[in-house]
């Protein structure tokens, strides 16, 4: 590997990956060690900086035709998170606010100036605490098939969460997720170890909503119209913002900082290659940011 100012470039060499939510991504590679954690990114186009976060399970990659979409008139930072992709586990749980800090050190490292975080599921919740906790960080947020609360899921989804754990190891390798990890990861031992880890933080109860009512910065919700959880959930997060709260006028002022879009025909599992999802999020990305903001 050859030393660069901001991180360690990556091997020439690497392994591609591959399944389901594999294929080229056309990014620059490198590491950065922070927070106690060799973070693996890549980057790709130039503007103004947006860091993209994967969902649980996944990687990078995941994004497939909307990470080059997204890179048009702005330099994608995407994120391989703990125990996940080409990042390898470190000795901690694997928690939202943990992965934060993660990305908080990584803009500082690359001495980024106020970027954009946007994040896909538990990507989005990690998103969601870096801007909550370090607002002077961030100028906007996409939170993308994210959701508040262990029960904000339709209950039939519950048990099904309850049982991922390192007993499933060998049974999900037949999964487009085992596929993508196996191509990638630093140890591919590990795998039982990160379904214990992911299980773990699955199994716990949550509600962020205080977390969220927290962020002062511009803020897209993004869903499918058949997630895990019914739009009106998106719906609530966005409320939460200070969206839908009165008439936008006809000259827009009533706007507040807040979008929602619910995109239609697309589930969660769906969502990260959806090809509506690049051109919704750079609508809003692209938009003058509020004065004082």
């Amino acid at each position: 590997m050859s030393s660069t100012s901001r991180g360690v470039t990556a091997p020439e060499e690497e392994r591609e990956p591959q399944g389901e939510w594999g294929g080229k991504t056309g990014g620059v590679g490198n590491y950065a060690d922070v927070n106690g954690i060799k973070l693996y990114y890549e980057t790709l186009g130039t503007g103004h900086p947006l860091i993209l976060l994967h969902g649980g399970l996944v990687a990078i990659s995941m994004f497939g035709p909307n990470l080059p979409a997204l890179a048009k008139g702005r330099q994608v930072i995407a994120v391989d998170l703990q125990g996940h992709g080409r990042t390898a586990d470190i000795d901690r749980p694997i928690r939202l606010q943990l992965m934060a800090e993660d990305i908080t050190a990584l803009i500082k490292h690359l001495k980024l100036d106020r970027p954009d975080v946007m994040g896909y599921s538990m990507g989005g919740g990690v998103a969601m605490f870096v801007a909550a906790r370090h607002p002077e960080l961030v100028r906007k947020v996409v939170l993308v098939s994210t959701y508040l609360k262990r029960t904000s899921v339709y209950p039939e989804l519950l048990p099904q969460q309850a049982q991922v754990g390192p007993e499933m190891a060998e049974a999900m390798k037949q999964t487009p997720m085992y596929q993508l990890y196996a191509s990638l990861a630093p140890r591919v031992e590990d795998w039982p170890r990160l379904l214990g880890k992911m299980g773990d933080m699955m199994k716990e109860d949550f509600d962020y909503t205080k977390d969220l009512s927290t962020i002062k910065a511009p803020t897209m919700i993004v869903a499918g119209d058949a997630e895990m959880f019914p739009p009106s959930h998106a719906v609530e997060m966005f409320e939460l913002l200070g969206g839908g709260k009165r008439d936008g006028g006809w000259d827009g002022s009533g706007i507040s900082n807040a979008r929602l879009a619910i995109l239609p025909g697309v589930t969660h599992y769906a969502m990260g290659l959806a090809p509506a999802l690049a051109p919704t999020v750079a609508r809003f990305l692209d938009e003058p940011t509020p004065k004082g903001q």
